[in-house]
């Protein structure tokens, strides 16, 4: 039963201060997983590469629902225009059981442990047992049969749920809703860009997952990938050897929506700049590495753009960091490559997975390097071990307040839009405004 719709309590214009409430109201939380994950909105789910052959599967989720990316037989007409890529979900049609219990695995169908109902591996129903009945002999001695379903039982009626799936670049996505546009229009022309310079054209290779749960509001990690204030503040690592400050060329792209965005800055090459680092106490001037090979940047051709914003001029970012609304992060930090995936338990909880790859291309030497500097992140990564530990006390702050606190996120102003530069918080400013819009807040 969908949630009631909450009663609007954002009385303030704008979107620069955010109420506590949003973060902790559990029935408000409801609303966000109908409005959001399951309406009209696409959600990441996973990598075409995590299941190369038929049969393949991978679980995931979609809100709190729990599905299956899996690979799908496609017959020879199909070829061509069927990716066999199929989500459904992970719960039976019968009585509901959640079947699937590996987190991956090879199947040729799938059975429901209850009472063996039988999926094909697209979702649709392909026997159960004692459907016409059981053939047995009648107290009057005569044949009979006993039970079974009724006659209007319909097989092609009662399959899994089948989300909506469009891959992209190898990136796969679905949506229970059929009134989510086309995946590129949800885009839009200003992010597909920065997706097509990672991925375009380019076989992926699968170097291996984290994951970990945060306890603290799914839309706060969000927030914190949208927000290029505290890199540098926060993040000892990207101060001190000059991967993320304030004095880097930066730009803030967003889509026309508000709610998709990329940060795109260049590396710095070390050192102090004391006008960043003056005062700044996670800037460690004397710090030194025991492996230096953790800096051991190599640039890539695929690095340089066309800039979207001035046709004509190259541009050769170091780091992009794209939020993909509501559920991914697709990260490039130096030779790190990774995908985020946001699934929110409940209004104070999060999984975060973490999908580590590279391309089929790569030297062993690049394989070894992207997972080297992968170290970084990840649960225990010295620059992403800091950001989940300030988002739980994020959401200790707002429960401590409770109704009437409120964020401030008013850096380079109230507005909304793009920035030439990270001193703003215009990207977390402009995903509230399209927020507030869904939730009718």
């Amino acid at each position: 039963m969908n949630a009631p719709d909450p009663v609007s309590r954002w009385s303030q214009q704008g979107s620069s201060r955010v109420p506590f409430w949003a973060y902790t109201d559990p029935q408000l939380y409801q609303r966000e997983l109908e409005r959001i994950f399951y309406g009209p909105h696409w959600s990441y789910v996973g990598l075409e590469v995590e299941v190369p052959k038929v049969g393949d599967y991978r679980l995931s989720s979609v809100g709190e629902r729990q599905v299956i990316l899996v690979r799908d037989r496609v017959a020879p007409k199909d070829r061509g225009t069927d990716h066999g890529i199929r989500v459904v979900e992970n719960r039976c049609a019968h009585r509901g059981v959640r079947f699937c219990q590996q987190p991956h695995g090879n199947a040729r169908s799938f059975v429901c442990p209850y009472h063996q109902w039988t999926y094909k591996l697209n979702g649709e129903l392909a026997g159960l047992p004692f459907k016409d009945g059981v053939k047995a002999v009648g107290p009057d001695g005569a044949e009979c049969v006993q039970g079974g379903m009724p006659p209007d039982f319909d097989v092609q009626a009662h399959g899994l749920t089948r989300l909506r799936v469009e891959v992209l670049h190898g990136l796969v996505f679905a949506t229970f809703s059929e009134a989510a546009p086309p995946l590129r229009d949800y885009l839009g022309p200003a992010i597909l860009p920065w997706l097509d310079r990672i991925f375009l054209g380019r076989q992926l290779t699968l170097l291996g997952y984290n994951r970990q749960r945060i306890p603290g509001n799914w839309k706060l990690m969000m927030e914190n990938i949208k927000d290029p204030y505290h890199p540098g503040l926060l993040h000892t690592w990207f101060v001190t050897f000059g991967l993320w400050r304030a004095d880097q060329k930066s730009r803030m792209v967003m889509d026309e929506h508000g709610r998709h965005a990329v940060m795109v800055s260049r590396r710095n090459d070390g050192g102090e700049n004391r006008t960043v680092t003056e005062g700044v106490t996670s800037f460690k001037a004397g710090m030194t590495l025991h492996d230096a090979r953790l800096l051991d940047v190599v640039p890539e051709p695929w690095w340089k753009i066309d800039d979207p914003a001035n046709p004509g001029t190259d541009i050769m970012p170091t780091v992009t960091m794209i939020t993909l609304f509501p559920s991914l992060i697709v990260q490039q930090q130096v030779n790190s490559l990774s995908t985020r995936h946001i699934v929110p338990r409940g209004e104070g909880g999060f999984d975060f997975v973490w999908t580590h790859f590279g391309f089929a291309d790569d030297s062993p030497e690049m394989a070894r390097r992207r997972l080297r500097q992968a170290n970084l992140f990840g649960p225990a990564g010295f620059v992403s071990a800091d950001d989940g530990e300030v988002i739980e006390f994020s959401q200790d702050g707002f429960r401590q307040w409770g109704e009437d606190g409120s964020t401030l996120c008013e850096l380079g102003g109230t507005g909304t839009g793009g920035s030439e530069h990270m001193v703003t918080e215009t990207l977390i400013r402009s995903m509230y405004a399209y927020w507030r819009q869904v939730m009718g807040q």
